[in-house]
């Protein structure tokens, strides 16, 4: 392992998480402990179900915490590994001040945005549900403030007008990292230079609610569009006719017009839209 001297923790949990861990591992940095969400109730039948990363982590023999709560006890099983570095990518819990100052080094955050703008938990959807043409990805140094630390490397990401959230999502992941691997040996050596964020520039994005796909299919084509691929698999976007919901499962950008191409009628099965609007 590179730096094999320097030991570090990784928080995470969904399989956002489980692909940097792949990324990292094949770059040859491998955690001394991994921290992620306790199981949890999945699918139909409600099944307990480990994360994608506690799957990881048994794969891979690493050591694996699931804390219901970040108390003294949790903090204090952390702090017996004697880590160098924390690393979070979408843990899902707020870390307390004690716990981020606890490693050697620092604590810190992979998040998809160009920081300041878009802090918060959706900056992927944000990002396509305004039209934006360019995004990218921050390290920063944690702090006890949602994505306020310091700016340690940032990446600018050019968006396609085809990308939707999965394949957005897809191409931030890999160069987020890239970009990770890359910078490792100067966090670890200490060379890294801060930047700080301008908080007059910061902008918020909200959690994600099932009704917020909810579009007007006579309404702006750009803004719907924005709206299908930013929201696609979940919440999916829908509209409502005869008090039913109709799902949007396919549609493009043609001709400067939101073309919908599949719906699942509430109840049913999918079917081509022009059948469907018959």
């Amino acid at each position: 392992m590179q730096n094999e001297n320097k030991k570090f923790i990784f928080f995470g949990t969904p399989d956002v998480a489980k692909k940097t861990l792949d990324i990292l591992k094949e770059n040859g940095y491998t955690p001394c402990c991994i921290v992620t969400s306790p199981d949890a109730p999945s699918g139909r039948g409600m099944i307990q179900t480990a994360s994608p990363v506690s799957v990881w982590a048994e794969k891979n023999f690493i050591d694996c915490i699931k804390p219901t709560i970040i108390d003294d006890e949790f903090i204090n099983t952390t702090s017996e590994y004697n880590a160098d570095l924390f690393i979070v990518v979408a843990y899902g819990k707020i870390l307390p001040e004690k716990l981020i100052k606890l490693p050697k080094l620092e604590t810190i955050n992979i998040h998809y945005s160009l920081l300041p703008k878009y802090r918060g938990a959706s900056p992927v959807e944000q990002a396509l549900l305004n039209g934006d043409k360019v995004t990218g990805v921050s390290i920063q140094q944690m702090v006890y403030k949602m994505d306020a630390g310091d700016i340690i490397t940032e990446l600018e990401i050019p968006i396609d007008i085809t990308n939707t959230k999965s394949t957005l999502r897809e191409k931030l992941i890999n160069k987020g990292g890239e970009l990770l691997v890359s910078t490792l040996p100067d966090i670890f050596n200490k060379k890294i230079t801060l930047k700080k964020q301008d908080e007059k520039l910061a902008t918020r994005c909200k959690k994600i609610k099932k009704e917020d796909g909810l579009i007007n299919i006579d309404g702006d084509d750009w803004e719907n569009y924005n709206k299908y691929r930013a929201y696609e698999n979940w919440p999916s976007v829908f509209f409502m006719k005869d008090n039913k919901r109709i799902k949007i499962t396919k549609a493009v950008f043609s001709d400067e017009k939101f073309v919908i191409i599949k719906v699942i009628p509430e109840g049913k099965k999918e079917i081509d839209y022009n059948i469907f609007n018959k």
